[in-house]
């Protein structure tokens, strides 16, 4: 289906296009000059000393499970509001995800229930910044580091956000980034470790490329490894891209504030704004019907969207209540109530850079339009 107002698209302009093109005309694409490069310009703009750069975010934080030693009988605490692959990647190290319930505004964690999960078995906390949104994120780290465990930052969706004059990217232990192609900015397929650690940036290295060592030849193996390479085709457009990082982060700001001045008044549903303390780098705009609506309307509401051409989505359905998560676990509705709530009324907007203030005001009609049949 066509939609009139699709849900995400990537930026690529033509200096992404040329620097994609030059690197197929060069005899190195993969393990070449542009993954230091972008690696280099990378950990530049975060502010961190190391930058590993691997095939996808959900990569990316394995590795970091890897490269921090976690394995059968550890417990990570972490969110169940979230993208699937914050808990997978747990469970794929052979440990075990405690799930936190989130604060109903920020959506991230609540940190009085990190504190009240940590246990004896407890071996990392992994906080995720939500759509963006930083807040509470520093709170979380402090109570990590009084108890001198060390903290996975999944940022993969907050790439330019800054909490307190802070980046994103620099609370973590080891922190992650993903370009997907609805992120901030895109490889294609493709993440980012950073770390101030080099032994941990050593080990990542080693483990996304078939656990070779440095100065190892090609078939000298020193460890378990993965094939986990970003090639330097995708390095080539996140250069690119990450020269426009500032201005996309600006454009995506506009676009929401667009969809906040056009929602303005509208009681049926709880409208996100930029909270106080940080420049947030929005991923997705994401309205929740208000309290008493059902999880069938909110259903039918994104339904009749899709009908009228309007692509939206239902970020996110609750983690721990996946088939493969109630099976393992006997997770069951209600044991993340605040989290089943929000949950059940979330409608992710048609959101990216590009998005004209027309496009914006015809979602926002239509959207109104099946408020009114509901």
């Amino acid at each position: 289906m066509a939609f009139k107002v699709p849900l995400s698209r990537p930026d690529i302009d033509q200096a992404d296009i040329d620097a994609v093109v030059a690197v197929l005309r060069s005899p190195t694409l993969s393990l070449g000059p542009k993954l230091d490069a972008f690696e280099r310009a990378f950990a530049g703009y975060i502010g961190r000393r190391r930058a590993v750069a691997v095939n996808s975010g959900t990569s990316g934080l394995f590795l970091c499970t890897q490269a921090l030693g976690l394995g059968a009988g550890d417990e990570v605490i972490t969110t169940p509001f979230t993208f699937i692959a914050s808990a997978t990647t747990i469970m794929m190290a052979g440990a075990r995800p405690v799930f936190v319930d989130i604060d109903p505004v920020s959506l991230n964690m609540d940190p009085a229930g990190v504190e009240a999960a940590i246990t004896e078995r407890t071996r990392a906390v992994l906080p995720v910044v939500i759509f963006g949104n930083p807040i509470g994120l520093d709170a979380v780290c402090d109570l990590a580091a009084a108890h001198d465990l060390p903290i996975i930052e999944d940022s993969c969706e907050g790439l330019g956000s800054v909490l307190n004059s802070r980046k994103i990217g620099t609370f973590g232990t080891m922190s992650v980034f993903a370009f997907y192609p609805n992120k901030q900015m895109t490889t294609g397929e493709g993440g980012m470790i950073v770390t101030d650690d080099d032994e941990l940036a050593d080990l990542c290295v080693s483990l996304r490329n078939q656990g070779r060592g440095r100065g190892g030849g090609w078939l000298a193996h020193e460890r378990l490894g993965y094939n986990y390479r970003l090639s330097d085709i995708n390095c080539a457009l996140g250069l690119s891209q990450l020269a426009r990082l500032d201005e996309f982060v600006e454009a995506r700001r506009r676009v929401a504030r667009m969809y906040a001045e056009r929602l303005a008044g509208e009681n049926r549903l709880i409208v996100p704004t930029e909270p106080e303390g940080c420049r947030m780098s929005w991923f997705v705009f994401v309205v929740r019907l208000a309290e008493g609506y059902t999880a069938d309307q909110r259903n039918a509401l994104l339904s009749r969207l899709m009908d009228r051409g309007i692509q939206v989505s239902n970020y996110f359905p609750p983690v721990y209540l996946q088939p493969f998560m109630v099976e393992r676990f006997g997770y069951k509705p209600g044991d993340f109530p605040v989290t089943d709530a929000v949950c059940q009324s979330t409608v992710a907007l048609p959101f990216h850079n590009r998005l004209t203030r027309e496009q914006v005001d015809l979602v926002c009609t239509e959207l109104q339009a099946a408020l009114d049949e509901m």
